[in-house]
């Protein structure tokens, strides 16, 4: 079976732990998209982790973990964060790099950072790790591709040049910052193409080989439904498809393969970064949950800042899972509401004076107001609890609420950071 494990939301909703959870039961981890961008925070036997780039399988040494073609491959990123983890104990994970992967070259994360600075007041609170500018050259065909690395010396200088070529004009008359050496490009790319020598595969070929055997294969996507570049909160949104669909292209595997998709939802809102975000809360309200929430705080497993804090959002965690092609909903840090007296969950939006449960365009949801249901607290410590019947009463009708509005079943409730705090419900 292949499953995608994605967010309903603007990221941050914990896939890195239901990954690593579900990973158990799997042959085959695969990141199908995203770059070094954001990072999925786990916590293990091993210690606490925060991958960037390295799929989630990487703690078990029966898993084959997969890079695919859909992601934005920082090559030193990657190999940095394997020697971070066997450093801690784990043992070298398997690791297969899509030949078709496209890499993510120094000077994307140049141009990241200046393009923002020139901004200043306007910019997309970009992580500047060079995303948005691979993306670019991908989609206008100048990026580089792993297999590229093993061109004839010649050729690959070649295009090194004609690329240099156009961003030396940019650097030197838009940001005015010193120029590229194709010398040195050349040089790092030899650089790269030793570290991923190894692991280059033709992961299609690989996958399609796994489905025909019968594994069990898990896609594992980065951020969540509302920063896809299609029906996210454009334009502050990422540069590549967060949706599970998208999981089919980005690993190279057909559409219909896909037969589970776990959407994580968060059992209240956090996001990183710019853009609208209805059910926003501020001051000393949104500081409690910010310290509390998570594995340790919510602050933003890459760049460490300080997550804006909402209450869970009915109307876009519908949308969210609905885009995703929802099957399974993963619902995640529930035990942090246990300090609340009362818990308030957006329900509705006002726009215009209109009451509206259905995610609007952009242009109408930096105008939409929250309708707020506030629902009683619990008051209590619910970690360590296994059974989804000796949860609280007032625990259980938050998540059955939250369950009817959303239209989709939570089959998993996690109330805790660890891999065993989990409650499959049925």
């Amino acid at each position: 079976m292949v499953k995608a494990i994605v967010g309903a939301n603007w990221g941050d909703e914990g896939k890195g732990k239901i990954t690593d959870m579900l990973a158990q039961d799997s042959d085959i981890v695969i990141r199908f998209q995203g770059g070094a961008n954001a990072g999925h925070t786990i916590i293990n036997n091993y210690g606490k982790f925060a991958l960037h780039t390295l799929p989630s399988g990487v703690f078990n040494e029966h898993i084959t973990n997969i890079i695919g073609n859909g992601v934005a491959l920082n090559i030193p990123v990657l190999f940095q964060e394997m020697q971070e983890i066997t450093a801690k104990n784990v043992p070298m994970p398997k690791l297969l790099v899509s030949d078709r992967a496209q890499i993510v070259m120094p000077y994307h994360i140049l141009f990241d950072q200046y393009e923002e600075e020139r901004l200043g007041g306007k910019s997309f609170g970009s992580t500047k790790s060079g995303i948005a500018p691979f993306y670019s050259d991908k989609y206008a065909k100048i990026g580089f591709q792993v297999s590229e690395l093993f061109m004839d010396e010649q050729e690959l200088k070649e295009k090194i040049e004609r690329v240099v070529t156009q961003k030396n004009v940019l650097l030197e008359h838009l940001y005015h910052k010193p120029l590229l050496d194709v010398e040195e490009l050349y040089r790092t790319l030899m650089e790269y193409k030793e570290m991923v020598a190894p692991h280059v595969c033709d992961v299609s070929l690989y996958l399609d080989k796994a489905i025909k055997e019968g594994k069990n294969i898990l896609l594992e996507g980065q951020l969540g439904t509302l920063k896809d570049p299609d029906h996210g909160i454009f334009p502050m949104v990422t540069s590549s498809s967060t949706l599970a669909a998208y999981g089919a292209i980005g690993a190279g595997i057909p559409p219909y393969a896909i037969e589970k998709v776990v959407t994580v939802c968060k059992a209240y809102s956090s996001a990183v970064g710019a853009g609208a975000f209805v059910s926003e809360i501020f001051g000393e309200e949104a500081q409690e949950l910010r310290v509390r929430g998570g594995d340790g705080g919510e602050f933003g497993a890459t760049t460490g800042r300080p997550r804006r804090m909402g209450w869970f959002d009915c109307v876009a965690s519908k949308y969210g899972c609905r885009l995703q092609g929802t099957t399974d909903v993963a619902f995640t840090v529930v035990d942090v509401l246990g300090y609340l007296d009362e818990i308030p969950v957006c329900v509705g939006y006002e726009v215009d004076g209109e009451i509206t449960t259905e995610f609007p365009v952009t242009a109408k949801l930096e105008k939409a107001k929250p309708v707020l249901k506030v629902l009683p607290g619990w008051k209590s410590d619910i970690r360590g609890i296994r059974s989804y019947e000796e949860l609280p009463e007032n625990c259980r009708k938050y998540i059955e609420f939250v369950e009817e509005q959303i239209g989709y079943p939570i089959t998993m409730v996690s109330n805790g950071p660890g891999r065993e705090d989990i409650i499959y419900r049925k």
